[in-house]
């Protein structure tokens, strides 16, 4: 009676140790978009609207693009995780290009976001390409002088062209005058990943700055350019700080 007491113990034991472990929890890789939020300043950006620049001078634009590459987050040590093919073209004319995807990032916390202004040299050195860069969205000018970084186009009364109009075709990559700005935004708060969140970077994108310092523009003095030199590169130098994190939801 004894040993067989036993042998139920050693039983039951055996088929304690032989229970099935419980399976590990899997690892969801965070997701991170962004959502672009032209603006004038306070006002929210509209083509076909009239606003008024700090030299008093008023336009509207009919056409408005310009490009993101290159964007990484970056922690607060300075370690930086990269989107990987990062080029997005910013048109105001279609709403579906002010929102995009950045897609998995690693889980981490990260207090700065940085994105290049334009398109860099590389890609720019390898003629036309596509998605984003397909010269069918009309910013690509041909082999030597590459893409057209930013585009800005309309009309005001400061204007001395036919019809007041005005336009900005920003571009040139190499040399002195290279149009390329790269630029590190702060984040309001740390964009905290962990498994499983999806996270959207609120970015807003001031207009009235294409006038501002360091460069004062007047319409009037420069209604018009589009070819690569001093005054592009200022105006890059200009709408440089355009951009603010709003929120991060």
């Amino acid at each position: 009676m004894k040993g067989s007491l036993l042998l139920a113990v050693f039983a039951f034991l055996a088929l304690g140790g032989c229970k099935k472990k419980d399976d590990p929890v899997a690892t969801v890789n965070p997701k991170v978009s962004i959502t672009v939020e032209n603006t004038a300043g306070s006002q929210d950006f509209a083509l076909n609207t009239w606003y008024q620049n700090q030299n008093n001078d008023s336009f509207q634009v009919t056409e408005y693009k310009y490009y993101i590459s290159n964007i990484r987050l970056l922690k607060e040590n300075g370690d930086a995780v990269a989107e990987p093919e990062s080029y997005h073209l910013i048109d105001q004319s279609k709403t579906e290009s002010l929102s995009f995807s950045l897609g998995e990032m690693p889980a981490g916390e990260y207090t700065k976001l940085r994105l290049m202004i334009g398109v860099d040299e590389y890609r720019n050195s390898n003629g036309a390409q596509t998605g984003a860069l397909d010269p069918l969205n009309g910013m690509f000018w041909d082999w030597n002088t590459g893409y057209i970084m930013a585009k800005l186009e309309g009309f005001s009364p400061q204007s001395n062209l036919g019809s007041n109009k005005i336009f900005y075709h920003i571009g040139g990559f190499q040399g002195k005058w290279s149009v390329i700005r790269e630029v590190t935004v702060d984040l309001p708060s740390k964009l905290v990943l962990a498994s499983g969140s999806n996270k959207n970077i609120h970015l807003k994108a001031d207009i009235l700055e294409w006038f501002k310092a360091p460069n004062l523009l007047k319409i009037a003095d420069l209604p018009g350019s589009m070819t690569p030199g001093e005054p592009l590169s200022k105006i890059a130098d200009n709408y440089a700080d355009m951009f603010t994190v709003d929120h991060i939801d």
